[in-house]
């Protein structure tokens, strides 16, 4: 039975290797791997904006139509795209703990995205499914085989480390873009931030925010920009290490 038959997206059977796409009449010289190939390039050098059929099309001297035997839309496109951007997980070091398994995990994907910026910018339509993602999932739930989380556990850990990883990147993405499209840094995008606070807030009516100004917080610029990531990690894996302790 083939994997059509089974219920399986064609694409996604060509992902991994159940069905080579397309049908009949192919483009001699044209693949999958080539159309999603040109289509990480677009993005990586022109942004997500500018992957279109007809420009990944053009990237590799074809005809727009010529690519719908291979892919049926842009969407599956993009996720064949994602999906080759992340790449292979990391191995996974059966000598680390959890904690130092989980943290590693968050990291490294934090610094594929920031590799790779204009995946984040890819909307999440389905599950993890095609082979990388697995992979990076599967390496995420290896980390904590040796624990008492239930399964449904370590798949909602995953899920919210990687969703960390993943706001992080985006997040400090654009507020470096909005600082360098002013003609600054970061660092000098904070402390103007913290300036115009002092002066527009009014510490009677809003006291906490009142107190952060005095604190000066906002007017120092860190030396680490991902102090902020490391503590909402930390926290996280400390929230887990309290559960786990609580089940012994």
């Amino acid at each position: 039975m083939s994997a059509h038959e089974n219920g399986i997206p064609k694409v996604l059977a060509a992902a991994w290797g159940l069905k080579e796409r397309p049908g009949k009449g192919p483009r001699p010289g044209l693949t999958l791997d080539r159309i999603v190939a040109a289509g990480v390039k677009v993005a990586a050098t022109e942004g997500l904006g500018a992957v279109s059929m007809a420009r990944v099309a053009g990237e590799l001297g074809a005809a727009t139509m010529s690519l719908y035997r291979y892919v049926s839309a842009k969407n599956e496109l993009l996720d064949l795209m994602v999906d080759a951007a992340i790449g292979p997980a990391p191995e996974t070091d059966p000598s680390l703990g959890w904690r130092e398994g989980l943290r590693g995990f968050a990291y490294s994907y934090l610094a594929l995205l920031r590799r790779q910026s204009w995946v984040v910018r890819v909307p999440i339509s389905t599950p993890p499914i095609t082979p990388h993602q697995i992979g990076w999932m599967n390496h995420g739930l290896a980390v904590m085989r040796e624990t008492n989380l239930r399964h449904d556990e370590r798949l909602s850990t995953i899920m919210m480390v990687s969703g960390m990883a993943r706001n992080w990147a985006l997040l400090t993405a654009d507020i470096d873009a909005a600082a360098h499209a002013a003609g600054g840094t970061t660092e000098q995008a904070m402390s103007e931030y913290g300036r115009l606070l002092y002066t527009l807030v009014d510490p009677v009516r809003f006291p906490a925010i009142g107190e952060l100004i005095e604190s000066r917080v906002l007017e120092t610029s860190s030396a680490r920009p991902d102090d902020d990531f490391e503590f909402g990690i930390e926290r996280f894996l400390d929230g887990l290490d309290a559960l786990m302790q609580r089940r012994k």
